[in-house]
């Protein structure tokens, strides 16, 4: 399309074109702007801006965020596609939070969970984990753009041991970005990225945390095993991706994840029509990929009130 715009207009310009032939013309190509309008009506978009300095989407509460051109599958354009993101789950895991809430998101990506929870928890503070360099400088002026202050986002990756390990990245679809290549059929980059274990890094900055969402698309179990002191001492409720697909490239299944946090004390459940329903087991007959660990103590009040 923009060869098309530059072209109408270098004729017009070389008069090859008269002036009311280039207006009806350009006014034909100019339709889209209110095409999209009423695309976005019945989604979560309250407006997208065009600027010389990029393009930019925000959602109906407010959350702004840049549309990368080359990644097909950034939020903001899930949004525009599908009309939300993950809503369900936001919904949900704002019923856990105060305003003085305590906020770990590991696997942050461009920011969306952080910068949708941040005005939820206006006394309190999220610490936002994202190792690929690139997708962090997204997230980074995600927060800036929304002046955010109680956001602190760190450019490592969180496992089971620290180190420096290879992330395949597709530039095109940045939320794939795994330690397995998961996509076979993309072309990846793999790209060296810092690794520390969540106990190593949290027990000596806070000691307090109310909620972890992490989505590392298949490493999640390792993500656990190196935060087992800081869940066992804090006891925060987990929103965590689990996809058999995914975990099976890591070598396990989900189910050591709820063997593991069950070993502390942890009990599992997704959610179904926005309530909690408790789970033992993942099978193939399992639907949900985001669950929910709630500790029966710490948690009851949840528990009782959404099961």
């Amino acid at each position: 399309m923009i060869d098309q715009l530059n072209k109408l207009y270098g004729d017009f310009k070389k008069g090859q074109i008269d002036k009311t032939s280039y207006v009806r013309l350009m006014h034909g190509m100019h339709k889209v702007l209110w095409d999209y309008r009423d695309f976005i009506r019945n989604k979560n978009v309250s407006s997208i801006k065009i600027s010389k300095d990029g393009l930019t989407l925000t959602t109906n509460d407010g959350v702004t965020m840049i549309c990368d051109p080359e990644d097909e599958r950034t939020v903001p354009l899930e949004i525009l596609n599908f009309g939300d993101y993950e809503m369900p789950e936001m919904r949900m895991i704002r019923k856990f939070l105060n305003k003085n809430s305590v906020i770990i998101d590991i696997g942050a990506n461009v920011g969306w969970y952080s910068l949708s929870l941040s005005k939820y928890v206006p006394h309190g503070s999220i610490m936002a984990f994202e190792p690929m360099p690139s997708i962090f400088e997204h997230l980074k002026k995600n927060i800036e753009l929304n002046n955010i202050v109680n956001i602190r986002a760190q450019n490592i990756g969180l496992s089971d041991k620290p180190g420096i390990l290879g992330f395949y990245y597709d530039p095109k679809f940045s939320a794939a970005t795994s330690l397995r290549n998961l996509h076979e059929n993309r072309k990846k980059k793999k790209i060296r990225c810092r690794v520390r274990r969540l106990d190593d890094f949290i027990l000596r900055t806070t000691s307090r945390i109310d909620l972890i969402k992490c989505d590392v698309e298949g490493a999640e179990l390792f993500v656990i095993k190196g935060a087992l002191e800081t869940l066992k001492k804090t006891r925060p409720v987990l929103l965590l991706e689990m996809l058999r697909k995914w975990s099976a490239k890591f070598g396990y299944h989900p189910n050591e994840i709820i063997d593991l946090l069950g070993s502390i004390g942890y009990h599992c459940y997704y959610a179904r029509n926005g309530r909690l329903a408790k789970i033992s087991k993942v099978n193939e007959r399992t639907k949900a990929t985001n669950f929910y660990f709630l500790d029966p103590k710490r948690h009851a009040k949840f528990i009782k009130e959404l099961s």
